[in-house]
C-alpha cells in the first residue's frame, strides 16, 4: 500500500485543485475553499483511521481535530461571542484528539470494513450531516464537504490498489484487490452497521439540489 506521506500529498493536491477551481468560478468563497481543501485532505487518510500504528492514527486525529475546530469557529462567528467560540474550538479539538482517537484505536481493525467505498460513502454522508445540523452550514457547502470527503477517501483506496501492482516485476502483489473494494467481505455485521449509518444519514441530510446546481455550473451537463 502507499505510505502515509503519499496519501496526504496526493489528496491535498487534488483537493486543493478542486477547491481552487470552485473559488475561481466564484462558487465558494476563499475561506470556504480552504475548508473544502482541508476536508479533502482529511478524506485522503480517513480509510486509515483504524490504523494500528500510533503515528498514523495520531496524525489523522490531529487533522480531524483541526477540522472540528474550524467548523466550530465558523459556527461561533455567527452565533456566539468570541470567548465562547474560542473555548468551544479548543474543546472540539481535545474531544476529537483524545477520547475519539482512543476509542477508534481499540474498537477497529485496520484495512477491514472501513477500508471500502461503502465506508467512504458513510464518511461523506456523516460529513454532510455534521456540517449542516451541528455547524449550520448552508446546504450547498455541506454537500460539497461531503463530496470532498468522499473524493479524498477514494483517492486513498485507489493509491493503495495501484501500489499493489509491481510494474517492474510485471506481477500483482498479494494485496491486489484488497484496497479498492465496494465492501469488505466476509464481514456481514460491520457492513450492516455501515448500511444502517448510511440510511440514517440519508434521512438527516438536506436536499441535494444545491449540489446539482453547482455541478451544472461546472460540468457540461444539461440534465442531472
Amino acid at each position: 500500500m502507499a505510505d502515509f506521506k503519499t496519501h496526504v500529498q496526493v489528496a491535498s493536491v487534488v483537493s486543493g485543485a478542486l477547491a481552487g477551481t470552485l473559488a475561481w468560478a466564484q462558487l465558494v468563497s476563499l475561506p470556504e475553499a480552504g475548508l473544502l481543501w482541508l476536508t479533502g485532505s482529511l478524506g485522503g487518510i480517513m480509510p486509515d483511521i483504524d490504523a494500528d500504528t500510533s503515528r498514523s492514527i495520531q496524525i489523522i486525529f490531529r487533522l480531524f481535530g483541526m477540522l472540528g475546530t474550524t467548523l466550530t469557529l465558523l459556527y461561533g462567528r455567527q452565533h456566539l461571542p468570541l470567548p465562547d467560540t474560542l473555548l468551544l474550538g479548543g474543546a472540539a479539538y481535545l474531544l476529537v484528539r483524545y477520547p475519539l482517537c482512543w476509542a477508534f484505536a481499540r474498537l477497529t481493525v485496520h484495512r477491514a470494513s472501513l477500508h471500502s467505498l461503502l465506508a467512504n460513502l458513510v464518511f461523506a454522508m456523516i460529513t454532510v450531516v455534521i456540517s449542516h445540523h451541528l455547524f449550520h452550514l448552508g446546504d450547498e457547502l455541506a454537500w460539497l464537504m461531503g463530496v470532498f470527503m468522499f473524493t479524498g477517501a477514494a483517492i486513498h483506496l485507489l493509491l493503495d490498489e495501484l501500489y499493489s501492482i509491481d510494474l517492474e516485476g510485471r506481477r500483482l502483489k498479494k494485496s491486489f484487490g484488497t484496497a479498492f473494494k465496494v465492501i469488505a467481505w466476509p464481514a456481514p455485521l460491520p457492513n450492516m452497521a455501515l448500511l444502517a449509518l448510511l440510511l440514517l444519514c440519508w434521512w438527516l441530510v438536506p436536499p441535494p439540489q444545491p449540489l446539482f446546481v453547482v455541478l451544472r455550473q461546472l460540468l457540461p451537463l444539461s440534465h442531472i
